[in-house]
């Protein structure tokens, strides 16, 4: 006997936790927002040089414009890339070459010299984004590293989250905790939006990154903890479509507004109403048992099967009969575990170092693909939406060859698969972008089922007594530590990120190793 069989008796999946996990699900539609939000708040809009007064100029000059239109115009202060016959982003000409009006001219007979920089900023096209930060701190050229270092900055606060709120929640509650990220992300994400510099923007953006771990591994425990074994499995695959689904929401809400700003207030404001609706959420009976609170966890599991339509039990289930299913989780609870013992024995090494493995493979190309799609030279919204959809048929498929084809089979193909797609995008030509697209496409829905499977698997692999692993005195199930290890390990993927952030910065401003 143990807490599982005290579930089963308050009517297993019944009522309650329906209701439970659908009040925790519903806040995973904006979670994805969250990660993909860099692609379009810190999306690059096209740009050149700004050029003062370009049409007085013209007309000091005698040259006619009212049969130009401002490309053509723009051939006598902007250089011309001729490798992709755009204008250049980060120079202009010193004095106007009004001979270049024409369109057949080169630039071989002009001197070494004859650009310069932006001295006077740059003007940006407003077809696809009306604002970015880009565009807001002119995060381009000599600063463009400053654009993926905002990203980096964020899935530090990820990684630093993961550590805080992770003992947090032991101490005080995962509700607790639970109600507190919502509330910090709700202010903190709207505070985002008034940012008056980048500086303040990127510690918004990193306090930000903290609530979202505080929020996932809270919501995951909270829903394990409630439900039965046996419903684990589909509840979690079932709740991880409204991730799915927040990305193409996303897509549609970065459409709608296209402005920086208006986008951090609609994807942070509605946690607001999470964080007051969240005082419904019971907390996890198994943590309060396990931290000596053994009467209010009664409460809760009477208050459970009332819900349920099990009234009967609530005179059935005493203190003494929950402390004595409980004893022997108490009694594992104090064992203390570190670290070390994930690679103590030859085969919990093994297990631990192919996870480490596939974890990391499989977030390094999820995040890969999904954070920078401007690359692919398609419309960046239909591309968001195209990436979410794929997701569906992607986690279906996974859920088949799990069931026909077992773990290790499905985890191999998925990766084989991937790399595969991924691979061979590198040899298709540029210009062919409906192919490289298609790959790339494929590519994520591969790491997607990847996903699934790895989730499942490190559960699996694990013995029970590991469970406790890294918590002091936590509750006894293996979905916390996946979780848990899931975003640590998605920050060790980002750390190739960072160390070329810096490099950049480094080269940036004149620094040398």
């Amino acid at each position: 006997m143990g807490f599982a069989d005290i579930l089963n008796d308050v009517g297993g999946f019944g009522r309650f936790q329906f209701i439970h996990v659908t009040l925790l699900s519903i806040p995973g539609l904006l979670m994805a927002s969250q990660n993909l939000l860099n692609n379009f708040t810190a999306g690059m809009p096209g740009h050149h040089c700004k050029v003062p007064n370009m049409t007085s100029l013209a007309e000091a000059r005698n040259v006619s414009a009212s049969g130009l239109d401002d490309g053509q115009l723009l051939r006598a202060f902007i250089p011309v890339d001729r490798s992709s016959s755009k204008f250049r982003k980060c120079d202009r000409y010193v004095t106007p070459q009004w001979h270049m009006i024409g369109g057949n001219q080169t630039e071989s007979g002009l001197p070494a010299n004859s650009t310069e920089p932006c001295y006077d900023g740059w003007t940006y096209e407003s077809t696809e984004f009306q604002s970015t930060i880009v565009s807001e701190w002119d995060l381009v050229c000599t600063l463009r590293p400053l654009k993926q270092m905002s990203q980096t900055i964020y899935m530090g606060g990820v990684l630093a989250g993961a550590i805080i709120f992770g003992g947090l929640s032991d101490r005080f509650g995962r509700r607790a905790l639970l109600i507190w990220s919502y509330f910090q992300l709700a202010v903190l994400g709207t505070c985002t939006a008034l940012a008056p510099s980048y500086m303040a923007y990127c510690i918004f953006r990193f306090l930000s990154g903290m609530a979202v771990s505080g929020i996932i591994l809270n919501t995951v425990s909270l829903k394990v903890e409630w439900i039965p074994t046996k419903s684990r499995t589909l509840v979690g695959t079932l709740s991880s479509f409204f991730f799915t689904f927040g990305q193409m929401v996303l897509a549609g809400v970065a459409y709608a507004l296209k402005d920086w700003r208006k986008l951090q207030v609609a994807v942070c404001s509605p946690f607001f109403i999470f964080a007051m609706y969240s005082w419904w959420y019971s907390e996890s009976a198994r943590w309060l048992v396990l931290n000596g609170r053994s009467q209010e966890a009664l409460k809760q599991i009477h208050h459970v099967a009332r819900i349920n339509g099990k009234p009967e039990m609530v005179g059935k289930i005493t203190l003494e009969v929950l402390e004595a299913n409980m004893q022997k989780e108490v009694q594992s609870s104090k064992s203390m575990y570190k670290a070390y013992d994930l690679l103590r024995t030859p085969v919990m090494r093994r297990i631990s170092i192919c996870l480490v493995a596939v974890w990391f493979s499989t977030s390094f190309a999820y995040y890969g693909l999904a954070m920078d799609l401007q690359k692919f030279g398609v419309n960046i919204y239909v591309m968001q939406l195209i990436f979410g959809a794929v997701d569906f048929p992607a986690k279906i498929v996974a859920l088949g060859m799990l069931s026909f084809l077992g773990r290790r089979v499905t985890q191999a193909t998925c990766l084989i698969m991937s790399a595969s797609v991924i691979f061979a995008n590198i040899f298709v030509p540029k210009d062919l972008q409906t192919i490289r697209t298609t790959l790339a496409v494929l590519g994520k829905g591969f790491t997607s089922s990847s996903f699934t499977c790895v989730y499942l698997f490190t559960g699996e692999l694990y013995p029970t007594v590991i469970r406790y692993l890294c918590q002091d005195n936590m509750v006894s199930k293996v979905e916390w530590l996946v979780a848990s290890r899931k975003k640590v390990v998605f920050m060790f993927a980002n750390f190739t990120e960072t160390i070329l952030s810096c490099f950049q910065l480094m080269k940036l401003y004149g620094t040398s190793l």
